[in-house]
């Protein structure tokens, strides 16, 4: 897998290098070698920002490769799509020029074919002149004007620069402001004595090597200010072990809710000691629900570990030990991280489920393929006579970037019919 990757990355950065390098520069310029080593740099860092800890790096030295990397990796994917439709749009320009130029060409005292083309061409003028032919030439023959593939290439390189940069500084502005959305859900089975209970969800805060202390302040604060009846983290909170984010995770000890925080995993306590995080987590006052239920005043709240921890230690999900011998008349919520778990969910007639992992898809285009890979990408839906809530997470996880996939947590109210 190591490997198809790094030639997929090199392949990428080849192709920025031609379209952003050598076909707007002259051979052995200073843009044309600072660019050069800045693309090696850049890509070099890639790997580590998202192997880092596999590879063996120590947690403080991370962030000073997961940074540049992780943002570089979201502009390479804006400049290729950028690029890509300048691809597109780069014949008809050139076309236009060229009658641009045939029309000048045949004006009185205009330059001729034959005539020597300037110094200092680039291959890319030169690449022009070979592919549209001898009467293309006297466009680039006439007297200190640049050729028309380098005028193209060079405005398309600025327009996908411009692009990258606008949509990278949204995104890394957007991933900061937290959202609080509020959800209304009827559960039938719900006595009215609870009803408008508030339960707040967050997923997916992804401590780690971006992501630290400051960011999981500004989360539990959010949390709080919608004063809810209970709090439920529906798994990822974590990117590293135990040690290495104690100070960074120490603000989960100030949620505070009347009913208490419960606490399932996601994938990504699976990539670190998973057992270690449930028993520090449990030290902040959040309640594990690891294949377990808690019968609270009003309905049933269970939680399943995540499904990436079948075969682990720790063990999967087990949904016989968290909800074969409830109290059916209730109404019963499971905390489930994947929104895939939903369908063993309908089979346990579990009347709510809620859930985060998608990220809302966090980047687009990527919320295609996060959107086909989940049966829900974010938001309430209905699967027979069980309703899934869907959280776009709070955190992010690798680029500490969003777009068109907003952070949030959401505050569920829960109704009477």
């Amino acid at each position: 897998m190591l490997i198809p990757m790094s030639l997929l990355l090199a392949a990428i950065h080849w192709y920025l290098w031609k379209r952003l390098v050598r076909d707007v520069s002259a051979p052995g310029g200073v843009y044309r070698r600072a660019a050069t080593a800045a693309l090696v740099v850049l890509a070099v860092t890639v790997p580590f920002a998202f192997a880092g800890r596999q590879l063996g790096l120590p947690f403080a030295v991370q962030p000073y490769l997961a940074w540049p990397g992780f943002v570089w990796i979201v502009a390479v994917l804006y400049l290729v799509l950028s690029l890509l439709v300048g691809e597109a749009v780069r014949p008809l320009v050139l076309r236009l020029l060229r009658r641009r130029d045939a029309a000048r060409a045949d004006a009185p005292g205009a330059v001729r074919a034959g005539d020597a083309v300037p110094a200092g061409t680039t291959p890319a003028v030169a690449e022009d002149a070979a592919e549209e032919g001898a009467a293309d030439v006297e466009a680039h023959a006439v007297p200190d004007a640049p050729g028309r593939r380098l005028v193209v290439s060079r405005g398309i390189a600025i327009g996908a620069g411009l692009v990258a940069a606008g949509t990278l500084g949204y995104g890394v502005a957007n991933a900061r402001n937290l959202r609080t959305k509020h959800v209304t859900v009827t559960l039938p089975k719900l006595p009215r004595a609870a009803d408008r209970y508030r339960i707040a969800v967050v997923s997916d805060i992804h401590l780690g090597p971006i992501l630290g202390g400051s960011h999981c302040r500004r989360v539990v604060d959010a949390v709080n200010r919608t004063q809810p009846d209970l709090i439920t983290v529906v798994g990822d909170l974590v990117d590293a072990e135990v040690d290495d984010l104690r100070s960074a995770v120490a603000p989960m000890a100030d949620l505070r809710a009347p009913d208490g925080t419960y606490f399932v995993t996601g994938n990504h306590e699976y990539y670190v000691e998973t057992a270690a995080w449930m028993d520090h987590v449990r030290e902040l006052g959040l309640i594990p629900l690891a294949n377990e239920r808690a019968g609270l005043p009003y309905f049933e709240l269970a939680g399943v570990n995540d499904i990436s921890g079948e075969g682990s230690d720790f063990g999967g999900p087990d949904y016989e030990a968290a909800l074969g011998d409830r109290d059916r008349s209730r109404a019963t919520v499971l905390m489930a991280h994947q929104p895939v778990m939903i369908h063993d969910a309908v089979d346990w007639g579990v009347d709510l489920q809620l859930s985060g992992h998608t990220h809302g898809g966090q980047m687009w285009p990527l919320t295609y393929i996060a959107g086909a890979a989940n049966p829900t990408l974010a938001g309430l839906e209905r699967y027979g006579d069980t309703q899934l809530y869907v959280s776009r997470g709070a955190g992010a996880w690798g680029p500490p970037v969003r777009v068109a996939a907003d952070p949030d947590i959401t505050v569920i109210e829960l109704r009477t019919p």
